[in-house]
This record gives C-alpha cells, structure tokens and sequence, in this order.
C-alpha cells in the first residue's frame, strides 16, 4: 500500500468529500492542472498493462482536431491523484498512476470529453523489435536494458534476487513486453510500473509471510460493504513444471517440478486434490535453480484462486495488487485476502470492489 497518514485511514471510513486531481503533461513540455468532472482508475495485476485510466472534463475545446493541438495523442501524459479531505479543509493525496493519453474523444458542442490512457507498459509493448535483439548476463540487466531501450530515462527499481539467464535473441516483430516479463520470470519475478510511473521488479507477496496492510471490518467505523466468496478449480494448479533449454550457448535441457508441499493446504500436491501441473518453458532458463525460481512464482499464483472473492468497500485508493487485507466480516469470522485487481472512482459515483487471487481464515 502506498504509504499514507494514519489520519488518511481513519477519514476513509468518515463521512468525506473525495478529493482528486489531475495533472496534464504535455508534449511540449509544459505542465497544468486539468480540471475534471469524473471518470475512474483500473488497476488489474492481471494484465499487462496494469493501470488504465478514463477521465471525464467538461472543456470540449480539448478535443484535438490536429496533432499540434494542446491534448493530443502525440506524447502528453497524466499523473492521477486520489485521496480524502479532512474536516479542516486540508487534502492528503496519493498517486494512483501516471498515463499515456490514448483517445480524447467527445460531443464537439456539448462534451463532456474522454480521456482514456495506459500505463507506461504499454510504451514497452508498442516498441516492437525492428530488428533481432539479443540479451545476456542477469535478469535484472536485460529487463533494464529493455526498458530503458524503448524509455531511456525510465527508473527500474530491482526487489527480487537477482541471476544469470541465458542468453536470448528475440525476432524482429516481436513483442518487448513480453520479453522483459519472461527474464523477469527466470528469477520469479513480475515487471510492472508503480503510481509513480516507475518501473518494479518484484515477487509477488506470499499471503502468510506479509502483515495486513488494511483491516476491512463490518459494522459501524468499518469500510466493509459486502462481498461475494467461492471457489473454484479453473486455472488453479498444485505443481509447476519449468523447462529450458538454450541452442544459442549450447546448454543441456534442464528442469524443475515444484509442487505444493504444505499439508495443510487444500491444494497439497500428496492430498485429495490430486495432482494437477501446469507447465512453462523459457530459453533464459540455464539451471535447476532457475527453473526452480520460475516454477516457485508460477506456482504461488496457480494454487491462489483455490478460494476467491469480490468485496466491495469504501474506496481506499493506497491499495496496490499483491496487498494483503485482513477482512472481518458481519458474522464475525475473518480472513485474509491478496489483491489482485479494482477500479478507484474519481468522483462520488463510482463503487470500489476488490477482486481477491486468494483467501485464507486468518488464524
């Protein structure tokens, strides 16, 4: 979660007013406040694109009608903030991403006008390979260097333990994105970028190793709504094979199985459940350890969905996917969730639901 005053979480669940603003950047360098009447932020770790955002103005003289025009879809930017106004009148914001501007569309004479844009992801994922590209030496360098190769003053922030990959050469026409997440995959690891528009190199949170970062309770003072749980066996699986194999340096297959061992867990590999492995196979993948660093991020998210759920609660914009929540519900039992996706409302309309990757009874 991103870091916020005691204060911030104490006004969530206080009658407030929603505080939001939106900074334009623009092409040429300048940069204002934009003035809006609405719209929303989606954060779905799901996707590759993390963040997209759609902001609603009134001002239908923003509407481009040529690519020199003050909004267009050549270059400019938005940084989104959302947050709480306290009583006295002071705001406390946080950043709920930066964007580029995709579409600005809308009704010439009445508006309103719609702003729809993508985190920096899809900068990377536009800047396909117009010629071979080979990468070597860590997963961290070659992530960085495919970065920064498409974005030069890109930030990378590197948060999992870093290893040697083997070398890979990807065609012309492939897709940049999707090479920088399989070297991160050598490692364990996921890329993304932050509200900040920085770029992460992380592993996603074990639910049991990670305190709450926010209690969702039910009942008055409590940001509990309500919420719809189950379980399901689609796309859940208790063992990862990881393979690889590397022609360009001449290096032997090799392999690693991880399964779920835990005992306790309803998708243990030994117990009822059965067994049921996916797979996955990258050429960065040199040793057993690598594939064994693969297959233990693969796996971690494949057995997750083993119980889910969508909460609906008052609107914490802090949160991020991979937090965990601890969520006491009317009937007093409790569990604990990992996040994987939900949508802020920029304005008093919209609802705040949490789509959950995981639930446990918190013990």
């Amino acid at each position: 979660m991103y870091p916020v005053s005691d204060r911030f979480l104490a006004r969530l669940v206080e009658s407030h007013n929603i505080a939001t603003e939106v900074v334009l950047f623009l092409a040429n360098g300048q940069v204002e406040t934009l003035p809006h009447i609405g719209g929303s932020v989606t954060v779905d770790r799901g996707q590759a694109t993390r963040r997209t955002c759609s902001v609603t103005v009134a001002d239908t003289s923003l509407i481009p009608c040529t690519a020199t025009d003050k909004l267009s879809v050549y270059g400019a930017q938005l940084r989104i903030s959302c947050g709480v106004e306290h009583a006295d009148g002071s705001r406390e914001l946080v950043p709920v991403g930066l964007f580029r501007v995709d579409s600005v569309s809308g009704d010439v004479d009445e508006g309103p006008v719609t702003i729809s844009g993508k985190s920096l992801e899809a900068m990377v994922a536009d800047d396909k390979f117009t010629t071979p590209v080979k990468v070597s030496g860590t997963a961290v360098g070659a992530v960085t260097s495919l970065i920064q190769a498409s974005l030069p003053s890109a930030t990378v922030i590197n948060r999992a333990v870093d290893a040697t990959i083997g070398p890979r050469t990807y065609d012309t026409e492939g897709d940049r994105w999707a090479a920088v997440a399989e070297c991160a995959a050598a490692i364990g690891a996921e890329v993304y970028t932050d509200t900040d528009g920085v770029f992460i190199i992380s592993e996603l949170p074990d639910l049991l190793a990670v305190p709450p970062v926010w209690t969702l309770a039910a009942g008055e003072g409590g940001a509990y709504v309500s919420a719809n749980r189950g379980m399901s066996l689609d796309g859940v699986y208790n063992g990862v094979l990881a393979k690889g194999e590397n022609t360009e340096a001449d290096i032997p297959a090799v392999s690693a199985l991880v399964v779920d061992d835990d005992p306790t867990s309803p998708t243990y590999w030994s117990g009822p459940f059965g067994h049921r492995p996916t797979f996955y196979s990258s050429a960065t993948l040199t040793s057993v350890n690598a594939c064994t660093s693969a297959a233990t991020l693969k796996l971690r998210a494949a057995k997750a969905p083993n119980a889910s759920a969508d909460i609906t609660s008052l609107p914490n914009p802090a949160l991020e996917p991979g937090d965990v929540i601890r969520v006491l519900y009317p009937d007093g039992s409790k569990e604990l969730h990992q996040i994987q996706s939900f949508t802020v409302p920029l304005d008093t309309s919209g609802s705040f639901t949490l789509d959950t990757i995981a639930a446990k009874e918190d013990a």
